[in-house]
């Protein structure tokens, strides 16, 4: 039984967690930065490196007491070196180099994307009963996963553990970056991801930004799908402009004020008097962004005969978009909860397990590589 150690700070979460056999959670510990960043509308980067810094002992500590384990009982330390924020990953880079050099264990640096499609492998903890879940089987060869976050946006053909091969990615923005845009321009505040699914369904946001009453109509704006039946490549950027388009089109446009009265002056016109409809402009995004995820990735399961489909990342916790993908695909979806969904510790461990199980260990020059892609 390998017990490992995960360190997170790829960006804006400060974590940590213990992992017995890639698989059960003995602990996942998540120090937030959500509000430090909510009032810039999305992650300051140095504000971040310093949070983590203030963080990163106590999170660990309090993983290692959350387990009940002592620095003995750990098998290695696993990490995550990139894709992120540079200063952010300098900081769980060098305190893992710490731990593992002063206890004698070895490192791991973990590619963070890697570590997102491996959290499908993960048995959560008990709950209050204290009753451990039935495991689920682990995935069966070859998969389709489906890696969607704030900054990438990947199709992956998984044939065995650690073997991969990328059929599509974003060319432009990933759909969390769309998310995250879109909902700066219509007032619903950060992350925008919760914030525009808040929306669509007629609910206050998570942030407080943005109170709809209504739901919305996915097909109230006919929004483009981009590279719809195009290869498995993604594009959002197209998508995100239209929404801006729109919104200039109706009075008080939120995030462009300076446009909308600039246009209205060139045509010698007061501005429309028209009220955006923010609740279906935010469900005709989503559905838009969901249609060509599901889309690509039906296809994708079809032309290599995937057993399975797995869901990771940030975005995977939308709901429209689990739902949209068991109801359209023929074979199993699977897809962690949202708090494994989301940055964690735990999916760091999971992933670190198959690099320590195949003999991989990384030596005490592991540098942070801010654009490292999934090999």
């Amino acid at each position: 039984m390998a017990v490992i150690l995960g360190i997170e700070t790829s960006c804006d979460e400060t974590a940590a967690a213990v992992v017995t056999d890639g698989r059960v959670i003995l602990s996942n510990v998540v120090a937030s930065q959500v509000e430090l960043h909510r009032r810039y509308g999305g992650v300051y980067p140095e504000l971040a490196s310093r949070q983590h810094v203030l963080d990163i002992v106590p999170v660990i500590q309090e993983a290692l007491t959350r387990a009940g384990l002592e620095w003995s009982a750990l098998d290695a330390i696993a990490v995550t070196h990139g894709p992120g924020l540079v200063g952010s990953l300098l900081v769980g880079v060098n305190a893992a180099k710490a731990i593992a050099w002063a206890k004698g264990l070895p490192l791991i640096g973990v590619n963070h994307l890697e570590a997102h499609l491996y959290a499908n492998w993960l048995i959560p903890p008990p709950k209050d009963s204290g009753t451990p879940p039935m495991p689920a089987p682990v995935p069966r060869f070859p998969l389709i996963c489906l890696i969607v976050s704030g900054g990438h946006s990947d199709l992956v053909l998984m044939t065995a553990p650690q073997r991969y091969r990328i059929l599509g990615r974003t060319l432009d923005d990933a759909a969390g970056e769309a998310f995250d845009k879109v909902a700066r321009l219509l007032g619903l505040g950060y992350p925008g991801g919760p914030a525009i699914q808040a929306a669509a369904q007629g609910r206050s946001g998570p942030n407080g930004g943005g109170r709809p009453e209504r739901g919305g109509d996915p097909h109230c704006f006919d929004l483009p799908r981009a590279l719809w039946q195009s290869g498995y490549d993604f594009s959002f950027s197209g998508l995100k402009t239209a929404v801006l388009h729109i919104a200039q089109d109706y009075a008080g446009v939120i995030g462009q004020p300076s446009q909308l009265k600039a246009r209205a002056t060139a045509a010698h016109q007061p501005p429309a008097k028209r009220q955006l409809p923010v609740a279906d402009l935010a469900a005709s995004f989503q559905a838009a962004v969901v249609d060509v995820l599901v889309e690509k990735t039906q296809r994708a399961a079809g032309e290599f005969q995937a057993k399975e489909v797995l869901l990771a990342g940030g975005v995977a916790s939308n709901a429209l978009l689990r739902q949209e993908m068991m109801a359209r695909l023929r074979v199993p979806v699977r897809c962690p909860p949202p708090a494994l969904c989301t940055d964690n510790a735990a999916m760091v461990a999971a992933a670190g397990h198959f690099q320590y199980e195949a003999g991989e260990r990384s030596s005490w020059d592991l540098d942070v590589r801010p654009g490292l892609r999934l090999r």
